[in-house]
């Protein structure tokens, strides 16, 4: 078997926008052409957000362009996507969303050794103005601290 090189997109403004409480790792139900432009990175999860229908997980809002190599048969960039769990998992995920309005957001698509695409969901609360501002602060005050370390070092 050749050598695969790894795939990490992730979603850099989930951590800014939502508080995250729990995570699960999917598989997702993909076309050939897809893979093929994962594979390539050619895929973006920084609008997408998960939904139930029929008591099944689907990823809305996910791009995955067009494959460059691939004939008239194509698929669609934007399409919905089923997420592969347990269904234990989807309960409890369902139940959640229902119950106390959470959001499921993903975090990061990346394919593992076998080849095969995930995508790292997160059960999410979304952040309030303040909130944002608090964790604005914290990255600041880090920053500033690591620059003064720095000088003392030097």
């Amino acid at each position: 078997m050749a050598f695969q090189r790894t795939v990490k997109i992730k979603n850099r403004k989930a951590r800014f926008e939502y508080e995250i409480l729990d995570r699960y790792k999917a598989g997702i139900v993909l076309l050939g052409t897809e893979i093929k432009a994962i594979r390539d990175s050619k895929a973006s999860i920084a609008e997408s957000f998960c939904e139930f229908n029929n008591s099944e997980l689907f990823v809305i809002n996910m791009t995955i362009q067009e494959y460059s190599h691939a004939s008239g048969y194509n698929h669609n960039p934007k399409r919905e996507r089923k997420l592969l769990l347990n269904r234990k998992e989807l309960k409890k995920l369902e139940n959640e969303v229902k119950n106390t309005g959470l959001t499921i957001i993903p975090l990061l698509l990346f394919t593992n050794a076998k080849g095969f695409a995930k995508l790292e969901i997160a059960l999410c609360r979304g952040k309030k103005q303040y909130d944002k501002r608090e964790t604005i602060k914290d990255r600041e005050s880090k920053r500033s601290l690591a620059r003064i370390k720095k000088s003392f070092n030097n």
